[in-house]
């Protein structure tokens, strides 16, 4: 049954691969609807068998069907992506894959926050905040994740043990791979501040930053009050949380840091990926140059 087979890929993508929560939901949801449509395509109950003689036209059919419900290129691909990790995992060792090529995509930059645009909408998050300790909460967790670089999922899941903040913090990122970070004055004050207004009781096992009842405050929370605070402000729409992490990358690259020492800091396996930042800072002095040099 297609339903197992996709239950035993969510456990290897948690226990061998390391996936985040985040990343195991996407393939999965993937894995499901490209099952249901084996049914509808082929007809009958869909099983390793099927998937096994699953071909690239298969593969085909199924894609031309997500791009006439709206998928774009980039979002094409990595379904592709995640159908070959599905594929070769039900298929078993040896496994051969249909051979398709996936479509085009323009690599595109990370798009930075100017600093005064990220603590012009960490303040704006926090004033229109329902209650005052959950302003004081958001304004800490966006702080973090630009003073000190966090994805989102690394900082939604501290807990108590790491207070009180000091100059660093060891944060476990992507794979379980731990990393030092240093943290500002302001970052630590602010943290704080918001430990002392919390309602809510905060052991060392206790998750650092908590919902309004209470329990782990989810990602699709803050994701709302930015968008809330962006529109608000009038800010372009990749003022996102995790923009906040490129703009750390960014202004730490411009003002000097190596790309080593920013590998390190964001916790980035391979150099490549950092490599990207050295792109978004030439990208920054060109807008500079074209908007105040006169001849350009």
């Amino acid at each position: 049954m297609a339903s197992d087979i996709i239950r035993d890929w969510d456990a290897h993508l948690a226990h061998e691969r390391r996936r985040s929560e985040h990343t195991r939901r996407a393939y999965i949801a993937t894995a499901e609807r490209f099952a249901a449509f084996l049914s509808g395509h082929h007809g009958g109950e869909v099983d390793a068998g099927m998937l096994r003689r699953t071909s690239a036209n298969d593969l085909r059919a199924y894609l031309a069907t997500r791009r006439a419900e709206g998928l774009g290129n980039a979002s094409a691909a990595r379904e592709l992506s995640a159908l070959r990790g599905f594929l070769r995992f039900a298929g078993g060792e040896g496994a051969t894959l249909p051979a398709l090529r996936g479509p085009r995509v323009k690599k595109g930059l990370p798009r930075p926050v100017a600093p005064a645009e990220a603590l012009q909408l960490a303040h704006d998050v926090e004033d229109n905040a329902r209650e005052g300790w959950v302003g004081a909460r958001d304004f800490a967790l966006l702080l973090l994740l630009y003073g000190a670089g966090l994805r989102i999922g690394e900082a939604l899941s501290l807990t108590g043990a790491a207070l009180p903040l000091g100059d660093v913090l060891r944060v476990t990122g992507k794979r379980n791979k731990t990393r030092v970070v240093p943290i500002l004055p302001a970052v630590a004050k602010a943290v704080a501040r918001y430990v002392a207004a919390c309602p809510w009781p905060m052991g060392k096992e206790t998750m650092l930053f908590l919902g309004a009842r209470g329990g782990p405050l989810q990602p699709g929370v803050v994701r709302a009050s930015v968008r809330s605070a962006r529109r608000a402000l009038g800010l372009p729409e990749r003022t996102t949380p995790h923009a906040l992490r490129h703009s750390f990358a960014t202004h730490l690259l411009a003002g000097g840091a190596d790309l080593r020492s920013l590998q390190e800091l964001l916790g980035h396996a391979s150099l490549a990926s950092t490599q990207v930042y050295t792109a978004v800072d030439a990208a920054h002095l060109l807008d500079i140059y074209r908007s105040a040099h006169p001849r350009a």
